[in-house]
């Protein structure tokens, strides 16, 4: 699928989706779908691995009841996350469709059918202003911008302009995609005093449980970690509490159940828990939707990033005025086409 406009970050970019609709099918004629779409910089396996293992599960599943192909794909995602979070998926869908309920009433019967999304105004450059304030005339009152690509200096000066610019009530949330070392990030974070920043994620660009600990008691605001998870790992992380929130995307974690289980962790320890996508197809949209429903934690969502996509494999989940709405239909809401 290609995109509009690139996807840059400090982390690498592309201007192509590629990976693999899952389709399921019942004996009942129920059809469950999934996406798998690897994103390697993002922390899953590779097309290729991914291909090898989805071959691997379309010779072991079929006639199974979706309950024990749940039970066979197990709890482990190390090595292809994003196959087993597309083969996942679409078992879910079939298992929610079933039980006649949306998956995120599937996944908690006390969830809402509404959530706040965030704008994503991508990389910070000179016409990210001009994208800031479309995204206000939309509705969006928290606006997601990539950093770390420009000197700090530089990138402190945009945000001050933009920051002129926009409405009282706006929040920033900065992704730096581990972009900078400790004195980069802490003159960099240092100098957003004074500024509506909601956020900024992954500022090390080799972080670790006391860097990260040291940046996050010198700010108010949440330091938040995605790669950084992946790199300093789960436990190490939510156990020590360096950061005040991490980053969960299906995609990378392996599906909605680990993404789910990894968020009540958090949450347990009194971490917020923003969901993401990848920038993947519709189907992948509609699963991180259900997983950010099912938490239910009140705080926007990386949810709106279909827009970037020239072309998808159905109708994605639109935001209207920075909220994604589920549908009335059981299972996952995702209709090819």
């Amino acid at each position: 699928m290609p995109l509009r406009q690139p996807w840059v970050s400090a982390s690498g970019g592309f201007a192509v989706r590629e990976g693999r609709l899952i389709k399921l099918e019942t004996d009942a004629g129920l059809i469950g779908y999934g996406d798998c779409a690897p994103l390697p910089q993002a922390g899953t396996e590779n097309l290729e691995c991914a291909d090898s293992r989805l071959a691997a599960w379309a010779k072991e599943l079929p006639g199974m009841s979706p309950e024990a192909a749940l039970n066979q794909l197990g709890a482990a995602t190390a090595g292809a996350p994003a196959a087993r979070c597309g083969i996942e998926t679409a078992v879910l869908d079939l298992l929610a469709q079933q039980a006649g309920l949306s998956l995120a009433r599937w996944l908690n019967p006390c969830s809402p059918s509404v959530v706040k999304v965030n704008a994503m105004i991508g990389c910070l450059d000179r016409q990210a202003i001009a994208r800031a304030l479309a995204a206000v005339k939309a509705g969006f009152s928290v606006l997601k911008l990539k950093v770390g690509m420009a000197l700090p200096k530089e990138e402190i000066a945009l945000l001050r302009e933009m920051v002129d610019g926009l409405p009282p009530g706006i929040s920033l949330r900065l992704d730096a995609n581990c972009a900078w070392d400790m004195g980069a990030a802490e003159d960099f974070l240092g100098a957003l005093s004074g500024l509506p920043v909601e956020s900024v994620e992954d500022p090390l660009a080799n972080p670790d449980v006391l860097g990260l600990s040291r940046l996050q008691a010198a700010v108010p605001f949440s330091l938040a970690a995605d790669e950084s998870l992946l790199k300093i790992g789960e436990d190490a992380l939510i156990d020590c509490l360096s950061v005040r929130r991490i980053i969960l995307k299906p995609m990378v974690q392996g599906g909605v159940l680990p993404a789910l289980s990894l968020a009540r962790r958090a949450q347990a320890a009194d971490l917020e828990c923003v969901v993401t996508t990848t920038v993947d197809s519709a189907a992948g949209t509609f699963a991180a939707l259900h997983l950010a429903v099912a938490v239910a934690n009140g705080l926007a969502h990386g949810l709106s990033t279909s827009a970037w996509l020239a072309s998808d494999l159905g109708c994605a989940p639109q935001p209207i005025e920075s909220r994604m709405k589920l549908g009335a239909g059981a299972g996952l809401g995702f209709a090819l086409g």
